[in-house]
């Protein structure tokens, strides 16, 4: 006799849906936090407490099934309800002794959030703080992160989002390079100037475009899409890049180009679950958040 979907343990669903996701078992694994060899067992349970084939093996890896995309649908909304009531019970919990997890790209998470967060811990010694720099969008409603800190108005559905600042944004170059290769004081002068790029990422292309600077990719002579590794490779002095003014003004080895033309400011927003409005630990590191922004 087959057991129902309601009625299998809650870890052989889990390590489903992973492999399901990640259409591979390491990577569901890893995702996981368990081995390998446990996510396989995972799989062959289920399977055989439902009495069907659930994957089937590609060269690409594993796929779904008929029968296996129809309950990866059920597994996905029962992951969905599980994290929707971890998120309210998380909302109702007025201790602050706990974990706060906050996600921000990665060049933020280096170059400021660091200092933040230290004043944070003076400020809330009992809360135990988490940083996750990505430049991945993470999901708040299956708690990857609590807070989330980002350059752009978030839309996932059921999260609260503030508007905290605008970061001012200028164009930056290592003195020494400066003092060899000149500073400019136009458009045309930059342009003889070596400009750090981004590799895939045609941003700083079309940034350019609107100033008046018609270029290729082949323009910039050396170019990087990590934002953190692109700010040290300006500061090393391969070129000028541009940054946010909190992050350049900063930096000792490095000075504004003077040049007269607006760069768009960065919007900084903050995100969290709606259900963990109430949470006392996850409020105030939002509040000392907003302060040290704003």
């Amino acid at each position: 006799m087959t057991k129902s979907l309601e009625q299998l343990d809650w870890t052989l669903i889990q390590s489903f849906y992973a492999v399901g996701e990640h259409q591979s078992l390491s990577a569901a694994a890893r995702n996981l936090g368990q081995s390998q060899p446990t996510t396989g067992r995972h799989i062959k349970a289920i399977e055989a407490a439902l009495g069907v084939e659930l994957f089937r093996r590609t060269p690409r890896g594993l796929t779904l099934t008929d029968a296996g995309a129809e309950i990866f649908n059920h597994a996905k909304a029962m992951k969905l309800a599980a994290a929707q009531l971890q998120l309210t019970a998380g909302g109702k919990s007025q201790d602050l002794r706990g974990t706060v997890r906050i996600t921000a790209s990665v060049v933020v998470s280096h170059f400021i959030l660091p200092d933040i967060i230290a004043n944070i811990r003076r400020t809330l010694p009992e809360v135990e703080l988490e940083l996750v720099p990505s430049d991945t969008v993470e999901n708040l409603t299956f708690r990857d992160a609590d807070i989330a800190i980002r350059m752009f108005r978030p839309t996932q559905p059921d999260i609260i989002t503030r508007h905290i600042a605008d970061q001012p944004m200028a164009l930056y170059a290592n003195s020494k390079y400066l003092d060899r290769v000149g500073r400019p004081h136009s458009l045309a002068e930059l342009r003889t100037l070596d400009i750090v790029g981004l590799d895939k990422s045609d941003q700083i292309i079309r940034a350019m475009k609107d100033i008046g600077m018609d270029v290729g990719r082949a323009f910039f002579p050396v170019r990087c899409d990590d934002q953190a590794a692109y700010w040290r490779l300006v500061c090393a002095g391969c070129g000028v890049g541009g940054m946010q003014t909190a992050i350049g003004d900063r930096e000792p080895l490095v000075e504004q180009i003077p040049i007269e033309f607006d760069l768009p400011s960065l919007p900084v927003w903050l995100a969290a679950p709606d259900a963990l409005r109430s949470n006392a630990r996850i409020r105030k590191v939002w509040d000392l958040l907003v302060q040290a922004f704003g």
